[in-house]
């Protein structure tokens, strides 16, 4: 009879059969098996009528949770049944985490095994990793499920009685939750910073000074910047220095504030006098590499360097794991075991030679508040790491393990060494600072630098340099120029941010922040803007009730303390019952708050938004925010558009809304075909304008957003004509006789070609483009264009693929371009050579000629040229080709041995 093993996963399940022998069965869950009720229909007719039935925990009973099986898991678990029936042992194979605990003692509640049980874990899909798993079963932890379960209890208890109380209070279909109301208030005080920010200004003096070289028989001038830091021994103030809140210089700094009449005059009075380098020091920097992925970092990276989500990191990697391409990606641990280090030296050894590698091997120690899992960090599966291109991954899946590569590999490079310097420069009562940086060993760096896309780019950009400088040396001033600045408010979260804030802060586990931020977003109470998560006022109007009458549950100590209570619960520390007992049925519980103060909560207070510096109110209605003012004897309402913010709301724009709702909308003019008058009006959705009025035979007359950028103030008679003429028919394609056209779409301006049968091709417009007069000439040549889009390599498919970069590993490519085929590598595109061919390139050639752009380019931004170097790289191509070449091959030989250990369910006793 077959042994029946159960993942969660069919992905994971195809990948686990590959490295288990013909005897075994594998099956996949589908994910959780059974949960507590997410809807009344899911309650049993039992206990329907019990006042906690709701809740799917019974508090009257030692908080015995109701667990049910949902519909479209009873196919699944009748199937897992006659599977079991078939077997002569069950090998539960979920992952080695909480949640995979849990499936797994889930499983034995409900298939009430007879035959032998076993518990395998693994932290990687790989034939070792399986085999030894295979040999080395356990039993299912109990207190691993237990901490689960207290959770589940814990989230269900927050969730499902505060939300009640917020329908009643502001809007039917809000939630708060443990970790997702914490999260929220996060963002809403950042944008009550924003608000409170007064903005100030500063001016200073930046130099262009001119270094005359002392060499003997050498004469060179070279260039370099200087930027005014005191002025008569004081210190010039910086954007530091001012309060966000008054917008004035912060009390009990002694500093120059310059306004721009005097930068000016300082200017003049200094420029034509002498300048001297009153002192030159040197300091010496280390830097080591950043420790590899745990959860939190994985999605922070991927989000700066990559545009994904938290939730897309998240599908992505679990993908990845599930395939065998990468170690499990729920983890707290920076550990790398033995193999792994050994596997990223001998990576660094062949890519980069034995000078990049770390004198000796590097490892890691977790320092994260309530790290648990005991797994080692996010990394490349196996003993052996395939490089990217190795994989066959595409699109996001390569990108992401491209970039779990490439962190794994820079922890055992050698330390990156710069050297800071520092240059004085006085002249009269003005001190002048000029900054270098010298990388004299790029390290790790060659590999891998954190927030950068391109780690020899970074490397580029990280140097400044400096022409040689002493003490005495008296260099000419070229340029000397009053720059102004102002200072801004505190940054918005960005999903990067934000759950840097909540590890750091210990507030839930990064394996839920993923959900958690996907929450506030599906709920309302954020929207994202350029990455930034801008809350809502519905956000505002929510926090502000549970700050004044549920404060703990929002405040950030209060939850990570609730964390660490958790956490102690999966070790034995705490005792689970007596801690919900005491959460909410407790004399301040939960439970007792919300009876004791939901009478005292007036809807009309919970559903207005206070926000200083406006007459009129913020209020939350069913449709959204809307403004709110009396006008007479009677109540004038206004909507809020969508993009507008809590933080920019200002009475100007007040005053605009409520003068259109009651005046009726701006008028630009006529249409001069039609005669119909052209409105300008501010709607949910951003500014406008509509051709006519609506009425029972049109009541829907024609509209066009205005594109981004462009406010109302600049909108003319023209613009609105020609919006509302969109889309714009440009003429036909010359090789496949479609329509091409233009328009303004959900993303912003673009052009589409009609294909026919094949569809439609899209392309945004550019910087300078307009839509309302780009050309048929142009729209071809954007059309001609591969698509791109943020972190995505060309969709269009390569004439040639001529192989992978010696020194990166990235594919050169020949793609057709409109003006001919052309070489790219990167962000780097390079004409082919004159006389060269398609079919006729060598890799060599197409080296030469990426280098030569390279440093065509970087030569034309004034940064210090690496023609050189890109020609040494190309002209070794043929050794570091070879070697680069693939030298293992993943095993996939069948194992015929397995474990004769069998264990015994073991049952969780109910309190």
């Amino acid at each position: 009879m077959p042994k029946l093993v159960i993942v969660e996963s069919p992905t994971k399940a195809r990948t686990i059969r590959n490295y288990l022998p013909n005897d075994y069965r594998v099956e996949a869950s589908m994910g959780h098996v059974r949960d507590l009720p997410q809807s009344a229909s899911e309650i049993p007719a039992s206990v329907k009528g019990e006042k906690w039935a709701q809740l799917g925990v019974n508090v009257e009973d030692n908080f015995e949770p109701l667990y049910v099986v949902p519909q479209d898991k009873k196919k699944i678990v009748k199937e897992l049944k006659d599977a079991l029936k078939a077997a002569d042992e069950l090998i539960l194979a979920t992952d080695e985490d909480r949640e995979g605990e849990s499936i797994s003692w889930h499983l034995l509640q409900l298939l009430q095994p007879k035959v032998p049980i076993k518990r395998m874990v693994f932290h990687e899909i790989t034939e070792d990793a399986i085999r030894e798993a295979i040999q080395n079963c356990r039993t299912v932890d109990e207190r691993l499920v237990r901490a689960q379960e207290t959770r589940r209890i814990l989230d269900r208890l927050v969730g499902y009685t505060l939300s009640p109380l917020l329908w009643k209070k502001i809007a039917y279909g809000l939630s708060a939750g443990r970790v997702q109301s914490v999260a929220v208030r996060l963002l809403v005080n950042r944008e009550r910073q924003r608000r409170a920010f007064r903005q100030g200004s500063y001016w200073d003096l930046k130099a262009t000074l001119v270094a005359t070289s002392q060499e003997p028989g050498v004469r060179s001038q070279e260039a370099f910047e200087a930027k005014l830091v005191t002025l008569g021994g004081i210190k010039v103030a910086t954007g530091s220095d001012f309060d966000e809140t008054t917008g004035q210089i912060a009390q009990g700094r002694n500093v120059v504030l310059l306004n721009e009449a005097e930068a000016r005059a300082l200017a003049d009075r200094i420029r034509d006098r002498t300048w001297t380098v009153i002192s030159l020091e040197e300091r010496p920097v280390t830097r080591k590499p950043s420790a590899p992925f745990t959860t939190s970092t994985l999605q922070q990276e991927a989000n700066r360097k990559l545009g994904l989500s938290a939730r897309d990191t998240m599908r992505v990697a679990q993908s990845l794991y599930e395939q065998g391409y990468i170690t499990y990606m729920r983890t707290d641990s920076v550990h790398l075991s033995q193999q792994a280090i050994a596997a990223a030296r001998a990576c660094v050894q062949e890519m980069y030679g034995a000078d990049y590698l770390s004198p000796e091997p590097r490892q890691y120690t977790t320092k994260s508040k309530g790290a648990q899992e005991a797994h080692e960090a996010i990394r490349p599966a196996g003993n052996t790491f395939r490089t990217p291109q190795q994989t066959g991954l595409k699109d996001r899946e390569f990108r992401l393990y491209d970039l779990i590569w490439k962190r794994t590999v820079a922890t055992q490079m050698a330390e990156a060494r710069q050297t800071h310097i520092t240059v004085q420069i006085q002249v009269e009562d003005a001190g002048f600072r000029a900054s270098g940086k010298r990388i004299d060993f790029p390290g790790f760096f060659r590999a891998y630098v954190e927030g950068s896309d391109d780690p020899n780019a970074a490397i580029e950009d990280q140097e400044v340099i400096l022409p040689p400088l002493r003490q005495g040396d008296t260099p000419v001033c070229q340029e000397l120029e009053a720059i102004g600045h102002e200072t801004q408010p505190p940054a918005r979260y960005t999903e990067a941010s934000l759950v840097k804030t909540l590890e750091s802060e210990g507030i839930g586990r990064p394996s839920t922040y993923a959900s958690i931020i996907g929450t506030i977003i599906d709920r309302g109470y954020a929207q994202m803007v350029n990455n930034a998560l801008v809350p809502t006022f519905t956000a505002f109007a929510v926090t502000s009730l549970l700050e004044k009458h549920f404060p703990d549950l929002v405040d950030t100590s209060f939850t990570a303390r609730m964390e660490q209570t958790l956490d102690d619960i999966s070790t034995g520390e705490v005792q689970w019952l007596p801690y919900l007992k005491e959460f909410y049925l407790g004399e301040t519980g939960l439970e007792t708050q919300v009876r004791e103060r939901e009478n005292g909560i007036d809807p009309n207070e919970a559903r207005s938004v206070e926000l200083e510096n406006l007459d009129a109110k913020v209020r939350i209605g069913r449709f959204g925010a809307y403004l709110e003012v009396e006008n007479g004897n009677e109540l004038v309402k206004a909507s809020i558009p969508k993009d507008l913010t809590p933080s920019d709301l200002d009475p100007e724009q007040v005053e605009t809304l409520l003068r259109q709702k009651t005046e009726g909308p701006d008028k630009v003019g006529f249409h001069p075909e039609t005669g119909e008058p052209i409105y300008l009006l501010i709607g949910t959705y951003g500014p406008y304008v509509q051709l006519g009025d609506a009425t029972e035979e049109n009541p829907k007359p024609k509209r066009a957003s205005l594109p981004k950028g462009v406010t109302p103030e600049q909108v003319t008679l023209d613009m609105a004509v020609g919006l509302l003429a969109l889309p714009r028919t440009l003429g036909v394609h010359p090789d496949t006789g479609g329509r091409i056209q233009a328009s303004l779409g959900r993303f912003g301006p673009y052009v589409v070609h009609d294909q026919g049968k094949e569809g439609k091709d899209y392309r945004s417009l550019k910087a300078g483009d307009d839509v309302l007069t780009i050309t048929l000439e142009r729209a071809l040549e954007l059309l001609s264009e591969p698509k791109s889009g943020r972190g995505r390599r060309a969709a269009a498919k390569p004439l040639r693929e001529l192989g992978a970069h010696p020194e990166d590993e990235e594919p050169v490519n020949i793609y057709d371009g409109p003006y001919g085929p052309y070489i790219k590598h990167g962000k780097v595109n390079a004409s082919l050579p004159e006389g060269q061919t398609v079919e006729a390139i060598t890799m060599d050639v197409a080296l030469e000629a990426l280098a030569a752009k390279a440093g065509a380019k970087k030569s034309g931004k004034g940064s210090k040229s690496s023609t050189a170097k890109s020609t040494r790289s190309a002209s070794s191509t043929a050794k570091k080709t070879a070697a680069k070449k693939s030298t293992t091959k993943k095993s996939t030989t069948k194992k015929t041995t397995t474990s004769k250990t069998t264990t015994t369910s073991s049952t969780k006793k109910k309190t």
